[in-house]
């Protein structure tokens, strides 16, 4: 079994997320733990495993999502850096894949364009993923929060099923200053059973960073209680900026996020009624050979 290395949500090499992409063969799942000891090994802030289904199936693909210490229920990176496989492999027909996940039902996918359209440095067309909405409830600020950030948010909001703590600072300055002491967000996370914590502000007027081009809003994600202690760009976490800042500044098509992480990436949202379209690019950085045969989980 091959294992791919992808960066996603960029088209430049060593940016945007790295995501392992383990294509399993037909037949049942390995063993849960199995899975998770490779995610470990691979220490990649998430792994997708992509299982193929029989035809006639409800999807094309079942997909589940390992950090390095847990399963996780939603992953946007790692979804978009496996239709990138898919693609590069051949096997996404007419430039749609349907994914069958445990926690977020059937996820829907489509690609632009080809592997033949690769440039020199990897990049692709862009793929889309369609990911159901996290609309965001304003809460009270958590005890503890503004001394772990360093800062005291403007505002804080639950994400629902999503299980993040959506946290708004005064302006991209704040968010990209942003120094948070992460043994203490991640006391907080599961004292308060959360995924992890977004800080989010609007984009500075006239936003460009450096190669990147204008942007709406800017976020960073820690989630240190699951292994990740800042994830370089989170795609299942616009689920919840999505609809934050399209209702905040009026529009739901044509909005750009920068994660302005040390790997910075930029993710196009558009809002759907309860879905949320997240649009990026990717690109393979590493292909290696599995010389550990799975152990098979439970029939």
């Amino acid at each position: 079994m091959r294992i791919r290395i992808v960066d996603a949500f960029t088209s430049r090499p060593f940016t945007g997320n790295p995501a392992g992409v383990c294509l399993l063969p037909a037949g049942p799942w390995p063993d849960d733990a199995w899975l998770g000891r490779l995610a470990a090994e691979l220490n990649h802030p998430e792994t997708a495993f992509a299982l193929p289904l029989p035809a006639g199936s409800e999807a094309d693909w079942e997909i589940r999502w390992f950090t390095p210490l847990v399963e996780a229920n939603l992953c946007g990176h790692a979804t978009l850096a496996t239709v990138h496989t898919l693609r590069r492999e051949g096997l996404v027909a007419g430039g749609t894949v349907r994914f069958l996940s445990r926690s977020a039902g059937l996820l829907t996918a489509w690609a632009e364009g080809d592997e033949a359209d690769e440039g020199d440095e990897g990049e692709e067309g862009k793929i889309t993923l369609d990911f159901p909405a996290a609309p965001a409830t304003e809460v009270p600020l958590p005890t503890g929060l503004a001394e772990a950030l360093g800062v005291r948010p403007e505002a804080t909001f639950r994400t629902g099923a999503l299980g993040d703590l959506l946290t708004v600072l005064p302006d991209e300055a704040a968010v990209r200053a942003l120094r948070p002491d992460l043994t203490a967000i991640a006391a907080l996370s599961l004292r308060e059973e959360l995924r992890g914590v977004i800080v989010t502000a609007a984009a500075a007027a006239g936003a460009e960073s450096g190669a990147e081009p204008g942007y709406d809003f800017v976020s960073r994600f820690f989630a240190p209680a699951r292994g990740i202690p800042e994830d370089p760009v989170t795609g299942s976490a616009h689920t919840a900026l999505a609809p934050y800042w399209a209702a905040r500044l009026g529009r739901f098509d044509g909005l750009t996020g920068l994660q302005t992480s040390g790997r910075p990436g930029l993710v196009e949202v558009a809002l759907r009624g309860d879905r949320v379209l997240l649009t990026g690019r990717a690109v393979t950085v590493l292909e290696a050979t599995l010389l550990v045969r799975p152990v098979l989980g439970e029939p």
